[in-house]
């Protein structure tokens, strides 16, 4: 039991440093094209991982590199491409709502491709609570809804991204280093954002690389947003499974939530502490299901 709370304190931890990219995202904006931050923080990333673990595994086969790929690819290609367009063409607030179909997605997807994962009424409870949190703390009262057909299928599909890549990483398993496994899904994230960054928005102008709100915001990103917390989201997936610790993101609308009203001295409304509250119930009910004996 220790060891499930210690996940869930983690999968927290990891949560909320990802709430918080948005911030490095905008001000990378700036100066880099959406397609120019993706590559530079998986590049800098791999080369973190590259250097805390040097070491070469014999390859096991062809499925296992077809794993692997797939893993680079719909956890960092297509989910950020999807997801950054999707924040191109539709309104933010009808992107956040639609990435919080992921914990039900990766529950539909882990039932077909894996064994052991549950999906039962009391996590589909779970589910519909927490959507229904977020969906209070992102409108906050101000029911503003307008459907964007291309972008918001852009956002459903970034969600049905991360669902496939969480449950790649259980097939993937822990046969090797973590640290091995995380660098050789961002070697393949990376060889797939090739054929992108030939046809999009990417100039080889590195010396607006060396500004400090660059390097520094990439650092972040690069370092501890994708290198530390995709190492440790895979850890915890292998402990407690794809569908548990999924649902911990519900609690990203929350986090922001919180992080502006403390940093940005924004105000909270009773609606979005009522829905802050409701995210908390739905994530106990489901985190709860996610771990019964089906």
């Amino acid at each position: 039991m220790q060891s499930k709370i210690g996940c869930y304190i983690i999968a927290v931890a990891v949560i909320t440093v990802w709430s918080t990219t948005f911030v490095s995202t905008k001000i990378l904006l700036r100066s880099l094209s959406p397609e120019e931050i993706m590559f530079y923080r998986h590049v800098l990333a791999y080369l973190v991982l590259l250097a805390a673990y040097p070491h070469r595994h014999p390859s096991g086969g062809f499925r296992e590199e077809l794993l692997f790929a797939g893993a680079g690819i719909f956890g960092s290609t297509l989910y950020f491409l999807t997801e950054n367009y999707a924040l191109k063409y539709s309104m933010a607030s009808n992107v956040g709502l639609l990435l919080a179909t992921t914990p039900m997605l990766t529950a539909i997807v882990a039932r077909f491709l894996t064994t052991g994962e549950p999906f039962n009424r009391q996590l589909a409870a779970g589910f519909c609570i927490a959507f229904l949190g977020v969906f209070l703390v992102i409108f906050n009262g101000h029911f503003i809804l307008k459907l964007h057909p291309i972008g918001d299928f852009l956002a459903i599909a970034a969600a049905l991204s991360w669902a496939f890549y969480s449950t790649l990483v259980k097939k993937i398993g822990n046969r090797y280093n973590g640290i091995y496994i995380t660098r050789k899904i961002f070697f393949y994230a990376i060889v797939t954002m090739l054929p992108v960054l030939a046809f999009g928005d990417f100039r080889y102008d590195f010396s607006r690389l060396w500004q400090p709100s660059t390097y520094l915001n990439l650092i972040f990103l690069g370092v501890i947003a994708s290198s530390l917390c995709f190492l440790i989201w895979s850890k915890i997936i292998w402990k407690i499974g794809p569908v548990a610790v999924n649902n911990f993101i519900y609690l990203m609308p929350l986090i922001t939530m919180l992080a502006s009203w403390l940093l940005l001295d924004e105000h909270l409304t009773p609606i979005a502490i009522a829905g802050g509250l409701v995210i908390l119930a739905g994530v106990y009910v489901s985190t709860k299901a996610a771990h019964r004996k089906k």
